[in-house]
């Protein structure tokens, strides 16, 4: 037997730690709990978890701010615990690399199972990076190298990708000029046929677009086909194989 999963829980609500280490260890997770993002940036240097669930609400920093340094980190995933109407901040938390969300007040199970989703998703495409090692496609003065999930322009700057926003991309990549639905694009994630909720496709997207548009509020790569999706107005070249799983639809694209 494998060894336990390790979640990390930052809140600095005792109560909440405190009901979160006891749901998360009742279904053998281990679960370390911190009231503070110092405390959990430190721990993490040390051992880093399979999952970080973070309160948005902390006394020593802005939540979204540890979010965002989190999410540099490929090796595990980022969950935002967020108050039912914090819409805002569930976007915010989206757009910063969170791998989903979870509202206050939860459901035991519902947390459970997004965050065996996070765990279970993040690595599967990591073992299939290292399936992919050697996949490479270029594209608009970029290439995007599946294995370590980076993108390196023609200077040599180099962007970090999370899971979640390569596997989209991946999918624009298979399917050059070619306009992919929001239902399309969603089935990047390999577990779930919708993304935490529907504004997320749109989120990653606008991430994506930071990284690789001169200007991305006027998108000239990733263009929005109002009422249809997304296309990617370039040409693409493939240096091996396409990694798996991108869209069944979409025809299969080599060298060009």
């Amino acid at each position: 037997m494998g060894a336990r999963k390790l979640v990390y829980v930052v809140d600095d609500d005792p109560d909440v730690r405190d009901l979160l280490r006891t749901v998360l260890g009742g279904f053998g997770y281990a679960v370390s709990v911190f009231g503070s993002g110092k405390a959990v940036k430190a721990a993490i240097r040390r051992d880093p978890p399979d999952v970080a669930i973070v309160d948005l609400g902390l006394p020593d920093m802005d939540g979204l701010t540890l979010v965002r340094e989190l999410w540099e980190d490929v090796r595990f995933g980022v969950i935002v615990l967020t108050g039912r109407g914090d819409v805002s901040d569930r976007v915010l938390g989206l757009e910063l690399g969170a791998d989903d969300y979870i509202v206050k007040p939860f459901e035991p199970r519902e947390l459970v199972a997004r965050v065996n989703t996070v765990i279970r998703r993040r690595r599967q495409l990591m073992a299939a990076g290292r399936r992919s090692e050697g996949a490479r496609a270029r594209f608009a003065g970029w290439t995007i190298d599946f294995g370590d999930l980076t993108l390196t322009a023609e200077d040599g700057r180099q962007e970090t990708l999370t899971a979640a926003e390569a596997a989209l991309l991946g999918m624009l990549l298979k399917a050059p000029r070619r306009v992919l639905s929001r239902e399309q694009l969603q089935s990047a994630d390999t577990e779930r046929g919708d993304l935490p909720f529907e504004r997320a496709v749109d989120v990653r997207i606008s991430r994506i677009r930071k990284k690789i548009e001169p200007d991305p509020r006027a998108p000239q790569l990733i263009r929005t086909v109002y009422g249809a999706g997304y296309l990617l107005a370039c040409d693409v070249a493939w240096t091996e194989a396409p990694p798996e799983r991108a869209d069944h639809n979409s025809q299969h694209f080599g060298d060009s």
